[in-house]
């Protein structure tokens, strides 16, 4: 299906995560005025996604990442790319928050399509699809 709508952004550093926000409420901000339908909880969803792949691309990962959005009838496709070939690896969550391992697991849990796909044999696409409406 093609998207109704698309983002790009290339995000590097600390406030890399705040600017993924700023473009998944932005995209939604477009989608809403043209007529579609996301629901305050997937509009949620989708920050929470975003912002958790970001964190951790740039938190684990050497260099920049990118993030991809696109809005179809269906719901939000979030892809973020970053330069390592290795995979997001569950981690046992600590209770006092203080080493995480919440992350990946929230993100297993909020979306409803998750995968990862290898680009140019060095670095990764993620991948994780939020239905709306």
């Amino acid at each position: 299906m093609t998207p109704f709508l698309r983002r790009h952004r290339e995000l590097r550093g600390s406030g890399a995560a705040a600017q993924a926000r700023q473009e998944v409420r932005g995209i939604i901000d477009e989608a809403l005025l043209a007529g579609l339908t996301v629901r305050r909880r997937d509009e949620e969803d989708a920050l929470l996604v975003t912002c958790e792949l970001v964190t951790n691309a740039v938190r684990h990962t050497r260099g920049p990442c990118s993030l991809d959005l696109a809005v179809r009838h269906d719901g939000i496709d979030i892809d973020v790319t970053d330069h390592s070939p290795e995979p997001p690896r569950p981690r046992t969550p600590d209770p006092s928050g203080a080493l995480g391992g919440y992350g990946w697991l929230l993100v297993s849990r909020l979306a409803d399509d998750l995968s990862i796909r290898p680009v140019n044999g060095d670095g990764k696409t993620v991948h994780a699809h939020i239905c709306t409406g």
